[in-house]
């Protein structure tokens, strides 16, 4: 019972970012710098606990093309697309969209890996791209769809497919915490010629520790927990309540409200991700393993 806990309480600390990152966007941080702190931040504290497992080692050889890519696209792309997301379209549209990363996984695993598109997920890929549609047709009040919106919302998710993609080969060769620790910090570090500082109080650097230390490291490390104690394919089917956490907080803080066909084309997207973990369960266990201990959704 420990394992499906671990990882729903992961899914409510990720579906808690949008939010976080709401709140940080009113106060006046960019986009750009929400991102470079949430990074570094979590940085710090994955080479605290690598140091402490005796993990903690530098790239060689080949090791420096593959993690560079992984931090320019999974954290440095990642974590800005999906902050200027939420600040273009609002909470919800940004974590639904977020969650057609499965499609994109299953496409670019086609190219670059040579991975078997059957008609299962073909058929996940089209519910998904239904999906997609019917919410960005509809919004909602305070959602506000755009060409803008929804192309940072896709972006972000490819972004995350790279957790999928990398993350299977990371993992063979380092651990969460020692990977973590090399590629937080490149991708944060990248930010910075678009980071300009603002002024901050207590209650920006209260949210912007808590995005890092609770919705970051705490989450990868929860998440982590979670599969080692349960089917890789049954956690990410747990892990989908986190757009439905982003959606909730969203209504409650922001006042955020989906229509009614953006709900049902964020189902179509929720269900095709979830269907998608629970494919292939046997087959598949191995690689949705190595990509959830790579962080899973964030």
């Amino acid at each position: 019972m420990a394992g499906p806990l671990f990882v729903l309480a992961a899914a409510v600390l990720w579906g808690l970012i949008g939010v976080q990152s709401a709140e940080l966007l009113d106060a006046g941080l960019s986009p750009y710098e929400i991102a470079f702190w949430r990074a570094m931040i979590a940085a710090a504290l994955f080479a605290g606990l690598a140091s402490v497992t005796g993990g903690l080692r530098l790239p060689r050889g080949r090791d420096i093309p593959m993690l560079g890519g992984f931090a320019l696209v999974g954290v440095t792309l990642f974590y800005t697309a999906y902050t200027l997301a939420v600040q273009s379209g609002g909470v919800s549209l940004a974590a639904i969209l977020l969650y057609t990363a499965p499609a994109i996984v299953a496409v670019l695993a086609h190219f670059a890996l040579g991975e078997r598109l059957t008609l299962v997920k073909v058929g996940l890929v089209g519910l998904t791209l239904v999906g997609v549609v019917l919410v960005s047709l509809s919004g909602g009040g305070g959602v506000r769809v755009s060409v803008a919106s929804v192309g940072w919302g896709l972006a972000s998710a490819f972004g995350y497919s790279t957790y999928y993609l990398i993350g299977k080969w990371a993992l063979r060769r380092w651990t969460a915490p020692a990977m973590y620790a090399v590629v937080l910090p490149v991708g944060g570090l990248a930010l910075l010629p678009w980071v300009t500082f603002a002024d901050k109080g207590f209650r920006e650097w209260l949210l912007i520790g808590s995005l890092a230390v609770l919705s970051t490291f705490l989450a990868y490390a929860l998440y982590a927990a979670g599969l080692a104690r349960m089917q890789a394919s049954r956690a990410v089917v747990v892990a989908t309540i986190e757009p439905v956490v982003a959606a909730l907080t969203g209504a409650v803080v922001l006042g955020e409200r989906l229509g009614p066909w953006a709900i049902v084309g964020g189902g179509c997207v929720i269900a095709a991700a979830a269907a998608a973990g629970g494919s292939g369960r046997r087959r598949r266990s191995g690689r949705l393993a190595a990509a959830g201990s790579a962080g899973g959704e964030h």
